[in-house]
């Protein structure tokens, strides 16, 4: 053996030594579950690099967006029940109001079921939501509502209840078992790696109201510590997004609790929000003085700022009242619901102790029902004086 030879047989051995021994410190679990290092992130968007790409944006209007024939969002993505026709249908309706964007929510379960083929259906709702000029915020996961989704086919609707069927993701038994985790990062980098670079997505919202507790709902089958474990993998599911350097921006709305511009009164899980997202989200389902108050209080921050849910007519949020704010100081907004259907959120949030028996005179959401006709023509027509000179 030369003496050039016998270098690099040393150097080979010498690498191969050190991949095997690999860390000798630190959490064993953390190791196995988060395979990303600080090294591999893409950096949170600056106020600057926020604003330079939200001035290269429209006055961004939509709805969040499930086809009226889905219950939730396993019956939206899974192979045998995802709608194409009514999706294009329904994604024309949206563009004939103006609509720009739209708010949609993934499940990781069926990314588990079949990556592959998931994947090519996000592909396919891209083609038609392009076809319409439309670019959708996809959310990865949810805290809201059922906390134990099943595959398969989903269960019909309550009568006249609000969002009877719509599933949390992960769910509550993902929740408790960290050893799940390496999954649900799998879903999330497969997932945004796969679209990083797709201009016709707008962002990504990764987490959507992580810290609810579902009270008047499922409260009593709630893990009773949700928070505490939904800090860690909110916090990871940011890190496991950026880490595959998405050109979109991420995000995660704030919902709950007083003055958000006050720091110190912020939550753990509200200082992630507001800490790791590129540009900031908020919910509002209050009166437009409230509306305007939230904006005011995140203004603080100086990143463009999304409203990813604000409508609910009981509740003085409407679109008169909300959408000349917004277009004011140019607050992308997302009202909550399109079109009567499966998930029935004309009725109000109440519906889940207070009976109803027919169409309550006043909708709580949505816009339009199943055959197009507008809930109210007044209301449409109010939506496109402003969207039409967007």
């Amino acid at each position: 053996m030369n003496t050039s030879t016998f270098k690099w047989s040393c150097l080979i051995l010498w690498s191969v030594w050190l991949m095997a021994c690999g860390p000798t410190t630190g959490n064993k679990n953390d190791q196995q579950q988060d395979t990303t290092t600080t090294a591999d992130q893409r950096s949170i968007w600056s106020k600057e690099e926020a604003n330079a790409w939200y001035e290269k944006q429209p006055w961004l209007v939509g709805c969040n967006f499930s086809p009226s024939t889905a219950i939730n969002q396993l019956e939206m993505w899974q192979a045998e029940s995802f709608d194409t026709t009514t999706i294009n249908r329904e994604l024309g309706w949206a563009a004939d109001l103006g609509f720009n964007t739209v708010r949609v929510y993934l499940h990781d379960l069926v990314y588990e079921q079949d990556s592959t083929g998931f994947l090519g259906r996000m592909d396919t709702f891209l083609k038609l939501a392009s076809a319409h000029h439309i670019k959708p915020l996809f959310v990865l996961f949810d805290s809201c509502w059922d906390p134990y989704p099943k595959l398969g086919k989903q269960r019909d609707p309550k009568p006249h209840v609000h969002n009877s069927g719509w599933v949390q993701s992960p769910g509550a038994d993902v929740l408790k078992d960290s050893t799940q985790y390496p999954r649900l990062e799998r879903y999330v980098k497969g997932v945004v790696s796969h679209f990083a670079t797709d201009d016709r997505i707008l962002g990504w919202d990764v987490w959507n109201e992580p810290n609810n507790p579902n009270t008047s709902s499922y409260g009593k089958v709630e893990l009773k510590d949700k928070n505490e474990r939904v800090l860690p993998l909110l916090q990871k599911t940011f890190v496991w997004a950026r880490a595959v350097s998405p050109e979109q921006p991420l995000t995660s709305g704030l919902w709950d609790g007083g003055d958000w511009s006050d720091e110190a009164s912020l939550s753990p899980i509200q200082k992630v929000q507001l800490e790791e997202s590129d540009v900031l989200s908020f919910h509002n389902y209050e009166e437009p003085s409230s509306f305007e108050n939230r904006i005011k209080q995140l203004q603080k921050y100086g990143k463009p700022l999304l409203c990813t849910e604000y409508m609910a007519r009981p509740n003085k949020s409407t679109f008169e009242g909300t959408l000349p704010i917004a277009k004011q100081y140019k607050v992308a907004v997302y009202n909550w619901g399109f079109v009567d259907g499966k998930t029935q959120t004309i009725y109000a949030w109440d519906s889940w102790g207070k009976t109803y028996t027919a169409e309550p005179k006043v909708w709580f959401h949505d816009i339009l029902r199943r055959n197009g006709k507008p809930y109210s023509e007044k209301e449409v027509a109010f939506i496109k004086s402003l969207t039409t000179k967007n």
